[in-house]
């Protein structure tokens, strides 16, 4: 059976994603302000490694985002007995993945930093982060799949209760590992890394105590697993997984140009991606909730009533933007403060911050037609959106930076292009062609 569309219905959905994606990005601050208070470059190493690792990352959330898809539509079309293959099929290919992943990023990664990076004590300590980093893509990918088999149910209380956990290790750990607390060694860049491998793995068996607490865990053996659930779960991921992968490395090479440009504009620009991430609390919570939503309503034959939801995660979307964002607008001193004390830093930051906070907000509104897009399955043709803006996305990053050589503030504005790309392109798709007929 469906969800109902009731306001209260999809808050009780989206709300402990949003709670989860609140405690992530507190972790986020949390970390840029500790590693800021050790050193500038560790914080600047950090923040450039962890793009690469996010992007790596999100390749295995695209098979997971996958699996939601497919789970949350059989259960629209009342096919429950079918979820184990499709969960099956999803973990072997996430461990497989994941293990060239991983021999990808402690093998090959570190030494490619080296060879591209103008400053080499950046590029060293982005080595050591990663390196450590890498470990966590084994529990992460298994925690992944457990995450989408419970969204697919609008089940999102294991979710949250994980994120909290696994928030709380590393903030505790982070203070402990980087600055030689509560008996550990002082580890800097290292201890980082570590803490929050450490957490990702707890994050993990929470999630996996739920996941063997859960009434219909049974249905979930390995002999379930059909050569047919794999191609069909790569039919649909495959394009997620690489619009995810080129979206977040688009940003990685956006942030390698501005390493190349110099400290400044690279420490401000990791000041506004520590804080960015306040922002996709909900953008992100909504997200899961709408992919949700559209694939069992699709499933269940009731299309003519997606409109209506799409209407209501805007509006909620937009609300809780600006509950949680408005201080990009009102105090973005306070915010970049918290992150960096450094005074140098601050203006600028602050700045770019209120800038470009309105591009946040059309970026929730659209952001719905998009995720409708993905919850309906048409994940190639998402991915051409994908394709499309980041060429243009790109083609202005290399303008205003090596071209005509901006001041930072102006070679921000590359975040309403991108933004402005993807809603553009994503309502004129959903408006001229017959997305509700996809099978999945």
């Amino acid at each position: 059976m469906s969800l109902d569309y009731k306001y209260s219905t999809i808050l009780k959905v989206a709300l402990p994603m949003m709670f989860s994606g609140f405690i992530q990005s507190i972790v986020l601050i949390t970390d840029a302000s500790f590693i800021s208070r050790y050193s500038t470059a560790s914080f600047d190493a950090v923040g450039n490694a962890g793009l690469i690792y996010i992007t790596l990352y999100m390749l295995i959330v695209g098979i997971s985002d996958g699996a939601q898809i497919i789970m949350a539509r059989r259960i629209g079309e009342n096919k429950h007995n079918m979820l184990s293959g499709v969960f099956s099929a999803g973990i072997i290919f996430q461990l497989f993945f994941a293990g060239l992943l991983f021999l990808f990023m402690f093998f090959l990664i570190p030494d490619w930093i080296k060879a591209y990076a103008l400053n080499q004590q950046i590029a060293n300590l982005q080595g050591d982060f990663i390196g450590i980093r890498s470990i966590a893509i084994f529990p992460a990918c298994i925690f992944l799949m457990m995450q989408a088999y419970f969204l697919a149910k609008g089940k999102t209380f294991p979710v949250l209760l994980s994120a909290i956990l696994t928030a709380l290790l590393n903030i505790l750990l982070d203070y402990g590992l980087i600055f030689g607390h509560f008996g550990f060694p002082e580890m800097g860049v290292k201890g980082a890394a570590l803490a929050s491998t450490f957490s990702d793995l707890l994050g993990m068996l929470t999630m996996l105590c739920f996941f063997i607490l859960d009434k219909e865990h049974v249905l979930f053996r390995l002999r379930f697993f059909k050569m047919k659930s794999l191609f069909n779960l790569l039919r649909i991921s495959s394009p997620i997984m690489l619009q995810g992968g080129l979206a977040l490395g688009t940003w990685t090479i956006f942030f390698i140009m501005l390493e190349q440009r110099g400290i400044f504009e690279l420490t401000v620009s990791q000041n506004i991606r520590s804080i960015y991430f306040l922002a996709f609390v909900p953008v992100w919570g909504f997200a899961g909730t709408t992919k949700t939503y559209i694939s069992q309503y699709l499933g269940g034959q009731k299309e003519h009533e997606i409109p209506i939801i799409q209407k209501r995660i805007q509006l909620l979307t937009t609300v809780f933007l600006i509950f949680f964002f408005h201080g990009a607008i009102l105090y973005p001193e306070t915010l970049i403060s918290i992150i960096n004390p450094e005074e140098i830093y601050i203006g600028m930051s602050a700045q770019i911050l209120r800038m470009i906070s309105f591009s946040i907000i059309l970026y929730g509104i659209i952001s719905v037609y998009y995720q409708t897009i993905l919850g309906s399955g048409n994940t190639v043709y998402s991915l051409f959106i994908e394709i499309t803006t980041i060429l243009l996305y790109l083609s202005a990053c290399y303008l205003f930076i090596q071209v005509l050589k901006l001041e930072i503030f102006w070679i921000w504005t590359v975040e309403y292009i991108y933004f402005g790309t993807i809603g553009i392109m994503s309502v004129l798709y959903l408006q001229n062609s017959h997305w509700k007929n996809k099978i999945v």
